[in-house]
């Protein structure tokens, strides 16, 4: 284990055992007899590092396995193989030391209490972590001017807009100040307005505390924004562990090239250059191989009269969604150097 890793997490794997029948009565008096069941891989062998300090993005359609590995990390499920080391501590041993100093925040879930205002579930929090009053009072305040809080805290979580209720969730689960931070969708569903600010205030606190920050999304501005370091799984596997900006290098096949002609594009059949993605007044976007792009920019400039030409690596979500549309390892074994922090 390196000295400065927080995170550390060696071969760890969760199975399932679910239960199977097939429909109608028949099968159902069998199942009462003898049941099927089959095991269900939702973590399969996976290993990487988290450095002090860093935000990874932790990558994945759904049913990939990110949020039962945080699960396990955040000590709410046993792996069934592996091992795992946050902080120095088993997660699933729920040492009182180890949940004073990490927090989950999953955006689908709900920790503040409905009916009563959202100051009093903080108040109920600070007693739970044994949060000294100054500390607690100090958090607070550093809390409320980072997220905005100020016209929320007397009000109900019941009459809170989504977005209000999240930075709500989020400020009572960082009450006790953790230095390990797993966040599962914490901006999901939220506005564009309200995402940035969540993003805003994660890189804040990441600045301030040197936290080590976790996090999944589906919204790729969260990840962009956020992370210079991912990992993707799918089914299970671990596909990438590397920088973001290598993600495309190592997985895109293809670039995307932006053609604008001196003279509009007047017919020409521009397709035979590339895939052609999109025509708008006069520029073409064309996605071409990666291994043909100098030749066909080549072409391109021999050819036409090009007024300007661009050669770009496609988006992240083109890049994300390539990858999810292969086989649970297209990359082959991770590079051993890639599970290093970057």
């Amino acid at each position: 284990m390196e000295q400065n890793s927080v995170i550390h997490i060696d071969q760890l794997s969760k199975v399932y055992t679910v239960n199977e029948r097939e429909a109608g009565l028949i099968a159902a008096m069998r199942s009462l007899v003898k049941r099927k069941t089959r095991d269900v891989k939702a973590v399969d062998a996976i290993s990487f590092t988290v450095s002090e300090g860093e935000i990874v993005g932790f990558l994945g359609p759904n049913g990939a396995g990110k949020t039962t590995t945080l699960k396990m990390l955040s000590g709410l499920l046993h792996p069934t193989d592996g091992s795992a080391s946050v902080l120095g501590y088993r997660p699933w041993e729920r040492s009182r030391d180890y949940l004073r100093r990490m927090t989950l925040v999953m955006g689908q879930r709900n920790q503040l209490l409905w009916d009563i205002p959202v100051i009093d579930t903080f108040e109920l929090n600070r007693a739970v972590y044994r949060i000294p009053e100054a500390e607690y009072r100090l958090a607070v305040e550093e809390l409320t001017e980072l997220l905005e809080l100020a016209s929320l805290l007397q009000r109900p979580t019941r009459n809170l807009s989504l977005g209000e209720r999240m930075k709500c969730e989020i400020a009572a689960a960082l009450l006790h100040r953790p230095s390990v931070l797993f966040l599962d969708e914490p901006t999901i569903g939220l506005d564009v307005t309200m995402q940035r600010r969540i993003r805003r205030f994660i890189t804040e606190y990441n600045q301030r505390t040197g936290a080590t920050v976790l996090l999944t999304s589906h919204y790729m501005a969260d990840v962009e924004a956020l992370c210079k370091r991912v990992i993707v799984i799918h089914h299970g596997k671990l596909l990438y562990d590397g920088e973001l900006t290598g993600l495309a290098d190592r997985i895109a096949p293809f670039k995307t090239v932006e053609v604008k002609l001196q003279n509009g594009l007047g017919g020409r059949p521009l397709a035979q250059y590339g895939e052609l993605v999109a025509e708008t007044e006069g520029r073409v976007t064309l996605r071409i191989p990666k291994v043909d792009t100098a030749s066909v920019t080549g072409r391109l400039l021999a050819e036409l009269d090009v007024a300007d030409l661009t050669v770009q690596d496609p988006p992240i979500e083109d890049v994300i969604e390539h990858v999810f549309s292969q086989s649970p390892s297209p990359l082959g074994d991770p590079d051993p150097q890639q599970a290093q922090s970057v």
